[in-house]
Order: structure tokens, then sequence, then C-alpha cells
């Protein structure tokens, strides 16, 4: 019989989503097996798998010390070159700048280098992230591959768990900055019905019916005749979202190979050597009143965008960003 004492750190998860962590090899069916056999007990008593952990609760597995560590895998960390830079970091949370063609994630394709492994790194580096605990720091939010920007990270399980609350309920406002074909003068609205699409791609209907309802705000900074360049806004967060919704009012956005204007891609490929799509995550603002994040309420931080990017805004506008 192995007992845990749950710590502070570990308290406000869920039963069954600790025990995953924590055996961490172990199948679900077998969790949840042991738990109707009640070889596994919270608090001397049975449990179900969804109770929500206290600090100071007992967790007592009822299995020999061998079956234990079978379902145990020790937690490695990639050394990483540092891939990103830092545009604030405390106690609770990192928020980087994630370069354009990094992965948030790997992929089938790429395993490593990834941004995720590098923020791994760089805590574990820092004696911030211990591989022999059940929590991992964790990545809230994603950007395409070729998207750069704002990224957040929660570094102890009760800022995870308040970043994917306040991402949840839209207690964060989510500001891109942007190039799109074609003139905007006035600031708008782009709302239909999402679709997804073999291939990964996706379209927008105007039409009521399936898909999920998405809203995309915009607001004109600069255009030069043939060019905007825009501020957009996330009301919703669905994949694609900003690309799809610029492409469906006529306005694609310049290097978008999937959703954009092949013409225009080649002539900024040539002139300037663009490779992907001109969308930068340059701000965000929270707005969480309550919570172990409410010191951020009403604080916004912003993302430079790469230098190509600042290099292509200056020469269509001569605007700074």
């Amino acid at each position: 019989m192995r007992e845990i004492i749950i710590t502070k750190a570990h308290k406000g998860q869920r039963l069954d989503k600790y025990l995953l962590k924590y055996l961490n090899t172990a199948p679900k069916s077998f969790i949840y097996k042991m738990l109707r056999k009640k070889n596994i007990k919270l608090n001397d008593n049975r449990a179900e798998g969804n109770e929500i952990l206290s600090e100071g609760d007992s967790i007592k597995l009822f299995l020999s010390e061998a079956a234990i560590e079978n379902f145990r895998e020790e937690k490695t960390v990639k050394i990483t070159k540092r891939n990103f830079d830092i545009i604030y970091e405390d106690k609770n949370i990192l928020l980087c700048n994630k370069p354009v063609g990094v992965l948030v994630h790997s992929d089938i394709d790429h395993k490593s280098d990834t941004l995720n492994d590098s923020i791994l790194y760089y805590l574990y580096s820092k004696g911030e992230y211990d591989t022999k605990d059940a929590f991992t720091p964790s990545i809230c939010n994603r950007l395409d591959r070729n998207t750069g920007g704002i990224i957040t990270a929660g570094k102890n399980l009760a800022a995870v768990q308040e970043l994917n609350r306040i991402f949840r309920e839209r207690l964060a406002d989510k500001y891109y900055t942007t190039i799109v074909k074609g003139v905007i003068k006035k600031e708008g609205i782009v709302e239909g019905r999402y679709i997804k699409k073999e291939g990964n791609i996706a379209s927008l209907s105007d039409n009521g019916g399936e898909g999920s309802y998405v809203r995309t705000e915009y607001r004109p900074i600069a255009d030069n005749g043939e060019y905007t360049l825009l501020e957009v806004k996330l009301d919703t967060g669905k994949s694609h979202q900003i690309r799809i919704s610029m492409a469906h009012i006529g306005h694609p956005i310049i290097g978008d190979t999937k959703y954009g204007d092949s013409g225009v891609n080649k002539y900024f490929k040539d002139k300037y050597g663009l490779k992907n799509q001109l969308l930068h995550s340059s701000r965000i603002v929270f707005r969480a009143k309550t919570g172990v994040l409410s010191y951020l309420d009403g604080k916004a931080f912003v993302c430079p965008p790469n230098e190509r990017y600042k290099n292509v805004i200056k020469s269509l506008f001569n605007h700074g960003v």
C-alpha cells in the first residue's frame, strides 16, 4: 500500500485526473477499475474519481509497489535552446513571444524543438519544474505554426486552471495585427457559422444551422490604396478563425497559402521573402476580477512582431508597430 498526501500545489483538481498524472502510463480503464474495486481510496473512503482534492487529503493505493512503479514513467526534459522571448513572468505564469515557424506542441512530423519543449527546459533549468512531480507546467493557448506572438503558460496547477477558465469564459481580450488585400476604411464585425472540413481546412457560412458560431472584430489602422493594416479582436476562438473571416469578406491575409490570394502571395514572397501569413498575436488584456490571477485584471501585455513584419509595415504604410 502507498499513501499520497495532497499538497497545496495539487489541490483543486479531480481525483481521477491526479491519478492519471501520478500513474502516468496506466490506462484510464485501469484507474476506474481500481476505484470500483476499492483498491484506491480517498480519506479511507470509497471514491468515484470525480472528487475535488483538498490540501491534506489522503489517497491510498492498495497495489503492490511493483505495480505502482510499473505505471510510473519518469518524465524527462529535452535539452532545448530557448526559442522565445519573455514578455512577462511571475511565480504563476509566463507570457512569451512565439516566433513564426515554431510549433507549440509536437506533431507527427516534428517531435522536438517545440515551444513546449523550450518552456519546460527553461523552467527546469531555473528549478521551477520538478520532473518527479505529478504536475507539468502547461501552455494554455495556441497559435498556428506560421503565426507569431503571445503564448501563455501556467507554472503551477492553480495558474493553469485559472488561465483555462479565463480563456473559456472570455475574460481575456486577444488582439492581432494583420495585413490584408484591399482597402478597409471602417471597423466592422465578421460573424457566421464555422465549418471544419477535411485536410485541416475550414470555411465560414452566413447561414444558420450547422457549425459553431464565430465572431471576429476588425479595425483599420492604415491603408495605402491596395492593402490595409488591421487590428483584429477575437470574440470566439476557432482554428484559422481570423484567416477564414478575412477571406470570407474578400480581404484575405497577405501570405496565407490556404485562404489567401496566390498572386498577391507570390508578389510578397518575391519582394520581401515572405513565407508565412502576416498575422501576429500582438496584445492581450486580462479582465478576471477574481481568482488566483486577479492581480492581472486590467493589465495589458504587448508583443512586437518580428523584423520582417515590421519592415513590410514600414514599406507599405510608413507606419510603426
